[in-house]
């Protein structure tokens, strides 16, 4: 699993988001290989409505981890990831 701190510019306006604007988001994804997580990742929030993706950090998520059922309960994100393959926070700036 990796989790991903990424930028993305609003496609429309929607909710408190308006057109044009960058956000923030941290985005968990459930595959083995960085190279397919970070397309995933783009490709998410591309179709959550945002384009020009910018992945500013990367972290990979220790397979240890990700066996531990109690590292699982105690991460909502994580437990999310894990069931769905991905989840995805926006955050305020």
């Amino acid at each position: 699993m990796y989790i991903f701190s990424a930028n993305g510019r609003a496609k429309k306006a929607f909710d408190d988001i308006k057109e044009g604007q960058m956000v923030p988001f941290i985005v968990y994804i459930n595959f083995v290989d960085l190279f397919g997580a970070e397309h995933l990742c783009k490709l998410f929030l591309m179709r959550a409505g945002f384009t020009e993706i910018d992945i500013e950090k990367r972290k990979l998520v220790p397979s240890g981890l990700l066996a531990d059922p109690r590292v699982i309960a105690a991460d909502k994100a994580m437990a999310e990831a894990v069931k769905n393959g991905y989840w995805i926070q926006m955050f305020d700036e």
